[in-house]
């Protein structure tokens, strides 16, 4: 693995080359890379046309090379990880800015460190909500039990 591995996936060195015209290099149509994926056609072109993956075409059909391949599986991590295209893309972009990806991999470190606080963010509102949710519930439970109620027959009422 390279140094893109570190930051949303893996793209083996010399990926960015279209194929020579050998055949060296896989091709696959569009509902291939769908189903591999498990996306959509729409969701592929979107991505085509945001600027994130551009296939090579033949007549009308859409061919989907090792790069493109690799980009995607880079677009799908990066969205799982709550990443914007947007930050997919300039992600993506800078690639072929330096051989050492110095540029991209501040650029991920910056973007993922912005995930993080706002993910420990929703942690604490979640931690915060869930704690008053069980005070709620605690005081309702104390409040029925007060007037007669049990838990029990509070379920039993439900179901009735």
């Amino acid at each position: 693995m390279d140094r893109l591995s570190v930051s949303m996936g893996s793209m083996e060195a010399g990926e960015g080359g279209r194929p020579d015209g050998h055949g060296c290099e896989p091709r696959l149509a569009i509902g291939e890379l769908a189903g591999e994926f498990g996306l959509t056609h729409r969701t592929i072109r979107h991505y085509e046309d945001e600027g994130l993956l551009s296939p090579e075409r033949i007549g009308s059909a859409r061919v989907y090379g090792h790069r493109d391949r690799a980009r995607l599986a880079l677009i799908c991590r990066g969205k799982r990880l709550g990443f914007s295209l947007a930050e997919i893309k300039d992600f993506l972009n800078l690639y072929d800015t330096d051989d050492a990806q110095i540029e991209q991999m501040r650029y991920m470190r910056t973007i993922a460190r912005r995930r993080i606080s706002a993910l420990e963010q929703q942690l604490a509102d979640v931690k915060q909500t869930l704690a008053e949710l069980c005070t709620i519930d605690t005081q309702i439970s104390e409040h029925l039990r007060r007037n007669g109620i049990t838990e029990t027959q509070d379920m039993e009422e439900k179901h009735s």
